[in-house]
C-alpha cells in the first residue's frame, strides 16, 4: 500500500484526488458509498502486479476531493458524476482511447451511465453489486422505492437536507461507518425517523473480518473532516437525474461488461432484481454481458470482503481486451 501514489487533479471545477499505482493500460476503479479510493486498494496492488495501471478518485464530495458545492444537491447529478469522470480520464490518460473501468454500488451507477452516455471512453466494464437499472418512464426512481419500502427505507430518509446528517452527528462517524460497512442483512436499509442507526442490527462479530480497526478508522478519520452530505446528495440527486436521462429510456448498454454481487447483498434482494439478472431482462439491456458471477456467503461490500476473489476475477475478464 505504501506505494500507491497520491496526487490531485483539476477535473471538472473540483480538485480531484486520486490514488494510483503501476505501469501499463489504466483501470479506473469508482467507489460507493460511503466509501473512497481506498475500498480499492488490494485490486490496485494486484492488478499494478500484473501490468495495469490502476487509478482510483475520491469522488465529488468524498475524502480529499474538493469543490463540490455540498448545498446544493443538483450539482450531484448523474451528469455531474460523469462529467466528472470522463474529465478525470481525459487529464490523466489523453493518449488511451479507452479505458477499463470497474465499479462498485454508487460508482456501479455512474458506471452504467458512463457506457450508455460515453461508451467511445470504456474497453471493458466490471461492475459489482448494483446491477443495471432500467428507467421506468411511469415513476422516479425515489417514488418507486418509497412506494415499494415506505418513508422510512434509507432513500426515503436521505432525500431531505441536513436532515440524516442531524440524526448521524450525535453517533459520530466510526460508528455510522462501522454499521453501514458491516451490514450483512439481505433486508433493506430501513431508518426510521429519531431512531437512526439503532433500527440496523449490529454484525455478528464486533468487526467484519474483512474490515480492521485500523482500516474503519481510515474511513472514519475521512468521513469526519467532510461529514456524509457529499455522499448522501446522490441519492438526493435521483429524481433530477430520472427527469434528465429521459432520453435514454430503453437505451441499450453496448460495452463488453462482466457483474459481480454477494449471495447476502441487499441489492441482489430487491423484489424482482434476480429475475432480471437471470432471467434475460439484464442480458437485454446489457447486450455485451459476458458473465454473472453470484459469490457465495459475501454480502454489499465484496471487493473488500473478498478482495482476492474480485482482483482475480477482474484480471481473468479484462485479460481479453
Amino acid at each position: 500500500m505504501d506505494k500507491i501514489e497520491h496526487k490531485m487533479v483539476a477535473v471538472n471545477g473540483l480538485n480531484m484526488h486520486i490514488a494510483e499505482l503501476g505501469q501499463g493500460p489504466t483501470i479506473l476503479f469508482i467507489h460507493g458509498f460511503p466509501e473512497l479510493w481506498y475500498s480499492w486498494r488490494h485490486q490496485m496492488v494486484y492488478l499494478a502486479e500484473r501490468g495495469y495501471r490502476a487509478v482510483a478518485p475520491d469522488l465529488r464530495g468524498y475524502g480529499d476531493t474538493t469543490g463540490a458545492p455540498l448545498n446544493d444537491p443538483s450539482k450531484f447529478s448523474i451528469f455531474h458524476l460523469v462529467g466528472d469522470v470522463v474529465a478525470l480520464l481525459e487529464a490523466i490518460s489523453p493518449n488511451e482511447e479507452k479505458v477499463f473501468v470497474v465499479a462498485h454500488d454508487w460508482g456501479a451507477l455512474i458506471a452504467w451511465h458512463l457506457c450508455l452516455f460515453r461508451p467511445d471512453k470504456v474497453k471493458a466494464l466490471v461492475n459489482s453489486s448494483v446491477h443495471f437499472f432500467p428507467r421506468n418512464p411511469n415513476m422516479n426512481t425515489v417514488e418507486g422505492l418509497k412506494a415499494v419500502y415506505g418513508e422510512d427505507h434509507y432513500i426515503s430518509r436521505f432525500q431531505v437536507p441536513g436532515d440524516i446528517e442531524a440524526e448521524f452527528a450525535p453517533i459520530g462517524a466510526k460508528s455510522v461507518l462501522k454499521k453501514i460497512l458491516t451490514f450483512r442483512d439481505t433486508a433493506p436499509f430501513y431508518f426510521p425517523k429519531g431512531k437512526g442507526l439503532e433500527a440496523l442490527p449490529d454484525a455478528p462479530v464486533a468487526l467484519s473480518s474483512w474490515l480492521s480497526e485500523e482500516e474503519l478508522d481510515y474511513y472514519a478519520n475521512k468521513f469526519e473532516k467532510t461529514g456524509f452530505t457529499g455522499g448522501v446528495n446522490y441519492y438526493r440527486a435521483l429524481p433530477i437525474n430520472w427527469e434528465l436521462t429521459a432520453p435514454w429510456t430503453g437505451a441499450q448498454l453496448k460495452v463488453p461488461t462482466k457483474f459481480i454481487v454477494g449471495e447476502f447483498d441487499l441489492v441482489y434482494h430487491i423484489p424482482g432484481a434476480k429475475e432480471y439478472i437471470h432471467n434475460g431482462g439484464f442480458k437485454n439491456d446489457v447486450p455485451l454481458l459476458e458473465e454473472v458471477v453470484v459469490l457465495e456467503g459475501a454480502a454489499h461490500f465484496v471487493n473488500q470482503e473478498r478482495p482476492h476473489e474480485i482482483s482475480k476475477h477482474i484480471y481473468d475478464f479484462i485479460q481479453n481486451f
